[in-house]
């Protein structure tokens, strides 16, 4: 089996390693290899990207040219080359140290990478104290999602389907893999959640708006009746939906200084709050009661305040708003059939208990990203999670997702916490 490299900790990175506080006085730990039991410890939210040419290989002739892909020009510059778009420059940013080996643990394309070798992974998770994980897209199949064409998008979600299933079968104690799945056909979809449930898939991951693109209130969309049958066919199959960053268009994106983080922090991970509110606003969650659905990797404290505001626009429109919740308030269905990602988010952990969604969110080290805690997560765990309560940190840590992604608990760590 390989085992990762040692790491070198660059200095960009020293802040990563600082945990005022540490972890002395729990009664477990997030480190691997302790005289104290470990937590356990689930990321639900990682990424896997399939080789570069793999969904051109495998996709039919006549969509060939139409699927992303990265070119290098004469002059050595790469660029993401997608249908609808003008070709966006990639940044190949000099890198070293632990910013380096994330960035080859991510790759399948313009990099050395060893993304799809899977010991190696094993053993990277093995370090940051990650017992299994749920499995987002990466690379070439994340941008699959960027496309208004729903039998485009379906027909490299396949191939990617298919590809991870494969991969991954020997892992799968470990590795839950979400299927992606086009709903801009939903006769399409139906026939795919279908497709993957027999493939032994237990997540399923749409995209935060049917059709990719600009806002426009005539485009279809979740709340709208026409998905009944999606979401009877996902109920059926008893998978739990998610619904990621990045695939769901923000028109408004930004260029030019300050762009990266003005994208990440505000165009990116906003896009998440609109499947919330129309799985619940629309009544879905009435009609199918045992439907189960997540946000990933856009973090929680904003949680609070959409749940506050779809009280108060409920309460406050009450002459509008239809159709009429049966089962109390937005905010109560979040509770019962919802949940949500986060990496490092001390201002949501500190509002949480106070609004009762400590049974909701979950734990993720967000591998290998470099918004995410690898190889670092013990550390992260400790600076925001000290003023929590043994039981409510084994919720976040592992517990939770277990319960709402559909995994199996090793017998070593027991159920007490479900």
């Amino acid at each position: 089996m390989n085992v990762p490299v040692q790491l070198t900790v660059n200095a960009a990175n020293v802040w990563r390693t600082q945990t005022p506080g540490g972890s002395e006085g729990w009664a477990r730990t997030p480190y691997p290899g302790q005289d104290r039991p470990k937590y356990f410890m689930v990321s639900a939210d990682t990424h896997l990207g399939p080789p570069s040419n793999l969904i051109r290989d495998r996709i039919d002739s006549s969509l060939k040219d139409r699927v992303p892909r990265m070119e290098r020009d004469a002059n050595g510059v790469m660029w993401s080359i997608m249908e609808g778009r003008k070709p966006q420059r990639i940044i190949e940013a000099d890198q070293d140290g632990e910013d380096l080996y994330r960035s080859k643990a991510g790759s399948s394309a313009s990099l050395d990478g060893f993304n799809n070798d899977l010991d190696r992974r094993m053993a990277d998770l093995d370090i940051d104290g990650v017992d299994a994980e749920l499995v987002f897209p990466n690379g070439t199949a994340l941008a699959g999602f960027w496309t208004p064409d729903p039998h485009l998008m379906q027909s490299q979600f396949r191939i990617y389907n298919d590809w991870a299933e494969e991969l991954t079968r020997p892992y799968r104690s470990r590795m839950n893999v979400a299927a992606c799945i086009s709903t801009g056909n939903v006769a399409s979809a139906v026939a795919e959640v279908q497709r993957v449930a027999g493939l032994g898939y237990r997540v399923i991951t749409l995209p935060n708006k049917p059709v990719f693109g600009t806002a426009d209130q005539d485009r279809f969309n979740y709340n709208l009746p026409e998905f009944d049958p999606l979401w009877a066919a996902i109920e059926e199959t008893g998978m739990t939906i998610t619904f990621h960053v990045s695939t769901g268009a923000d028109p408004r994106g930004a260029k030019g200084p300050g762009g990266a983080v003005i994208n990440f922090a505000i165009h990116g991970l906003s896009t998440t709050g609109e499947p919330i509110a129309n799985l619940i606003m629309s009544g879905a969650l009435d009609r199918f009661p045992r439907l189960r659905f997540a946000v990933i990797e856009s973090g929680i404290g904003w949680i609070p305040w959409l749940l506050d505001t779809l009280d108060e626009g409920y309460r406050k429109h009450h002459m509008w708003a239809f159709p009429k919740l049966r089962q109390g308030l937005p905010s109560d269905y979040f509770r019962d059939q919802g949940g949500a990602t986060f990496g490092e988010d001390i201002s949501g952990l500190m509002t949480m208990e106070r609004y009762g969604l400590q049974d909701v969110f979950c734990w993720a080290n967000d591998y290998p990203h470099h918004e995410g805690t690898f190889p670092h997560s013990g550390q992260a765990i400790e600076r925001q999670m000290g003023d929590l309560s043994e039981d409510v940190r084994a919720r976040l840590l592992g517990f939770n997702a277990a319960r709402i992604f559909n995994f199996e608990i090793p017998r070593a760590y027991g159920a007490s916490a479900l």
